[in-house]
């Protein structure tokens, strides 16, 4: 039986990096709204000493990585909850309920 708790724990604790990283990944696009994106400029040195200026990432691309990222979000919370409602299944069908509950279901 301290197995299936160990494992429990296990789950949980990787269900919650899961869910740390769906908040960060939805942080990361609220840092970047759509309405401001502008296309990223790099600087790359040249042989001769001078600079020639280079998009790093167009809307467009960083639009289209925003999205993406919204995306996966949405798949990660929804794996998350599932787990989650299995993981409460799970504890329900091994007994999880308390001794006063059961004793209520008397009344």
């Amino acid at each position: 039986m301290a197995v299936s708790k160990k494992q429990s724990t296990y789950i949980n604790e990787e269900l919650d990096w899961l869910e740390f990283k769906a908040k960060d990944l939805r942080l990361y696009v609220d840092n970047n709204p759509f309405s401001e994106l502008k296309d990223r400029i790099t600087y790359k040195e040249l042989k001769n000493g001078g600079v020639l200026p280079i998009t790093s990432a167009t809307i467009e691309q960083q639009l289209s990585a925003l999205t993406k990222a919204l995306k996966e979000y949405a798949e990660i919370i929804k794996v998350v909850n599932e787990m989650r409602e299995k993981e409460e299944l799970k504890k329900i069908a091994r007994g999880g309920n308390s001794v006063s509950s059961l004793m209520d279901k008397d009344d």
